[in-house]
């Protein structure tokens, strides 16, 4: 019989504490994220945003595990998913850091925008898949000339936004992004907004973004959760309503510009 997703809440976390091959990297993380919202997590390099959003994204690297507390992901556990993290992946589109320059270097554009589509249904029609893609490089602002080229032929600019795209193709019910504006300039970046507020407003899709981009709190209007060495340290609404906790003093804050 299906699962039946939850529908109110994409993330709930208590007190999660994860490590890598034993060394913890985050401690006692409590959020929740409901769907048609936005949460930014925002800190320095080595402060563990990686490590939370690709778990919950339900891609840990090797040797990332729950070692303490739990998260539910529709209505999933993240610690133990069993057979339930392929329905948790299909539901979750995610851009990894780095998620450009780390596109199948042998599949065609078309072909990498399609593959989440194409590695579960092979008898999908082509022609209907075809015009998904389309569609979305349009909205990432980019020639329909793309879809047959290799993204070694593309700039970084580009190949982050076939990675965007290919992120979206599954209309995903929650988004997350590790450094969603890389290599986007000032006007693209405004597109990849656009595309996120839209299906957020749309179909309610929830949105988890790292990045220390100064305005993307205000222009997604997000929350925003602030990391350092693996602690919460700040929970608020946008960049000028964030309540800092006591080892958090503006004097230890970590640097998000």
């Amino acid at each position: 019989m299906p699962r039946t997703l939850d529908t109110d809440v994409a993330i709930r976390a208590d007190d999660l504490s994860l490590a890598r091959n034993g060394v913890r990297v985050i401690d006692g993380i409590t959020l929740t994220l409901p769907f048609a919202e936005t949460l930014v997590v925002r800190g320095a390099t080595g402060s563990g945003k990686t490590s939370l959003v690709s778990m919950l994204a339900g891609r840990p690297d090797d040797g990332l595990s729950v070692v303490g507390g739990e998260a539910y992901v529709h209505g999933i556990s993240a610690r133990r998913p069993g057979r339930a993290h392929r329905e948790w992946t299909f539901h979750t589109g995610y851009l990894p850091q780095g998620a450009g320059a780390s596109l199948p270097s042998r599949l065609t554009v078309q072909d990498v925008i399609a593959e989440p589509i194409t590695s579960r249904d092979r008898r999908v029609n082509s022609r209907a898949l075809a015009v998904r893609v389309a569609t979305l490089l349009d909205e990432m602002e980019l020639p329909l000339g793309t879809a047959p080229k290799y993204p070694y032929e593309l700039s970084a600019g580009m190949r982050q936004r076939v990675a965007l795209a290919r992120a979206f193709v599954l209309e995903p019910r929650l988004f997350v992004a590790d450094d969603l504006y890389a290599n986007l300039d000032v006007e693209v970046r405004a597109a990849a907004r656009a595309s996120i507020v839209r299906r957020r407003d749309e179909r309610g899709m929830a949105t988890l973004v790292v990045t220390n981009d100064a305005d993307a709190p205000t222009d997604l209007d997000a929350d925003v959760l602030v990391l350092h060495g693996g602690h919460a340290v700040a929970l608020g609404h946008g960049s000028e309503d964030l309540q800092w906790t006591p080892g958090g003093a503006p004097d230890r804050r970590v640097s998000t510009a």
